[in-house]
């Protein structure tokens, strides 16, 4: 089967499992509500004490407007009540041409189901940040970068999302994924070209805060990365549906970045590059800044990536990465599963990472560990700097249709260690490499591993399973519940 039907067989499946479970959650009477007031009488759960639409400073939704300024200054206006209960800023049906937008703190920005925002190609309305501390230039080009679509720093408590809202006691009923759409394809051809001299937007990119929510959203077309936490905690990233060409340059879906206490659910993503990228840094800047990523939970993910890794852990890890966990990932023509990327000049760790339970469907490799991935910021790097790999744990994979099982290439003089692979069947693809598993400087053991390991991953009790260890305990992000303003409105009188 090719990949484009692929794409659109398993769309059309994810789709219509997503419109279920949205008409489920919201399967209760709504009333539409045409304005917003203060709430009265105590603020239901969820819910911000003020709010405004798009429309209230100027909005035009005809796709041809600029609504760079109505952002702006809606936002604006509604940051000044972050001490008063919150707001949010409602985004009514209609195509909304806009630049690059920063949101505030106790805010909500909310997108109707029939809303799409449409990113601008007038370079003049995305501002230009300088790089990231952690990156120490820009991955496209040295200098500085463009800020992302939506964008927010030093915040705390924010929320975007299509969902319920409330006010005045109405309910205005989402009931479907709101559209953001990147018109990527301006700025792949500018990068193709080497035309740039920044480093394209993403999508959505929060820095340096704390109680990020991102849901209930569909992202197409991303100049660049789709979804970008860093430097930030208690960050949750459910429900979206991320689109991309699978050969459109670095659109990877959902990337946490020296971030503490994440959940990723949910979600399905076609991508030019990694579905969920984990990362914190490169090289000798992320080293330096020193913020790993840690305490990471994935869970029910669906990629499709010819090219690249459902979920990649670095190549950016310099700060480090440890105690990710994902769960009931699914993977249809991908290039690989769970990859780790790092190198010499590194440093830093990838340690302690639990994975159970992965279908995989047309893959090029099933495991893939890469030491020599290369690709530094400029030529200050330590090649001394060795990074830790260890504690890599694997359970539960079914895999069809792989061309080869494993390729595991640790470092000279710094082997990966404590790898364990568990219940693991792979059936071969009909043009299968004739080797199956390459392992150089590398430790581990395997347990009811099918086609057997290599030599370095030796059974550890044959003829009997052994589970590879798995965390029981639950993280602190797990307990957290979505932000959403759900409140039955009250009965009319007669």
């Amino acid at each position: 089967m090719s990949s484009s039907l692929l794409f659109k067989t398993y769309h059309a499946y994810e789709v219509v499992l997503a419109l279920l479970s949205v008409i489920l959650l919201l399967s209760i009477n709504l009333v539409e509500c045409r304005t917003v007031r203060v709430l009265e009488g105590g603020v239901p759960k969820g819910c911000r004490k003020h709010g405004a639409f798009l429309t209230d400073f100027g909005g035009v939704g005809d796709g041809k407007t600029s609504n760079t300024k109505a952002f702006r200054s809606a936002i604006a206006s509604l940051s000044k009540y972050a001490s008063d209960g919150g707001a949010e800023l409602i985004v009514p049906p209609g195509k909304w041409l806009t630049g690059s937008f920063n949101l505030t703190s106790s805010f909500t920005l909310y997108l109707d189901k029939d809303a799409v925002l449409i990113a601008s190609e007038d370079e003049s309305e995305w501002p230009v940040l300088p790089p990231l501390p952690s990156y120490g230039k820009g991955r496209d080009a040295p200098a500085g970068r463009y800020a992302s679509l939506i964008f927010g720093t030093n915040l705390t408590d924010v929320v975007i999302t299509d969902s319920v809202i409330i006010k005045n006691l109405c309910i205005k009923s989402i009931g479907g994924n709101a559209t953001i759409d990147g018109q990527g394809a301006y700025w792949w051809d500018k990068f193709k070209k080497q035309e740039l001299n920044l480093t394209r937007p993403y999508l959505i990119e929060i820095m340096f805060s704390d109680q990020v929510q991102i849901f209930n959203l569909t992202l197409l077309n991303s100049p660049s990365w789709n979804v970008h936490p860093i430097y930030s905690s208690n960050v949750i990233v459910q429900g979206l549906t991320i689109l991309a060409p699978v050969d459109s340059p670095n659109t990877d879906g959902i990337n946490p970045d020296s971030c503490s206490n994440v959940r990723i659910e949910d979600s399905y993503i076609v991508s030019g590059d990694d579905c969920i990228a984990i990362k914190s840094g490169w090289d000798q800047y992320g080293i330096k800044f020193g913020m790993p990523t840690q305490h990471v939970n994935i869970r029910r993910i669906t990629c499709i990536s010819p090219d690249s890794a459902t979920i990649a852990l670095g190549s950016e890890m310099s700060g480090g990465i440890q105690d990710v966990r994902a769960e009931q990932i699914t993977a249809i023509n991908t290039e690989s599963g769970v990859r780790i990327k790092t190198a010499p000049g590194r440093g830093a760790f990838v340690k302690d990472i639990f994975v159970k339970g992965m279908t995989l469907s047309t893959m090029k490799y099933v495991f893939w560990m890469t030491g020599d991935y290369g690709s530094h910021p400029d030529p200050g790097f330590d090649p001394k700097a060795l990074p830790i790999i260890s504690g890599i744990n694997y359970q539960d994979v079914t895999a069809e249709d792989v061309q080869m099982s494993g390729n595991l290439a640790g470092i000279e003089n710094d082997k990966f260690t404590g790898i364990c692979l568990s219940n693991v069947t792979i059936s071969l693809a009909e043009k299968h490499k004739k080797v199956q598993w390459n392992c150089t400087n590398i430790e581990g053991t395997t347990s009811g591993v099918n086609p057997q390991a290599c030599d370095l991953l030796p059974d550890k009790q044959p003829g009997k399973v052994v589970p590879c260890p798995f965390p029981t305990d639950k993280l602190p992000i797990d307990d957290v519940e979505l932000k959403i303003c759900t409140v039955r409105p009250k009965p009319p009188r007669y």
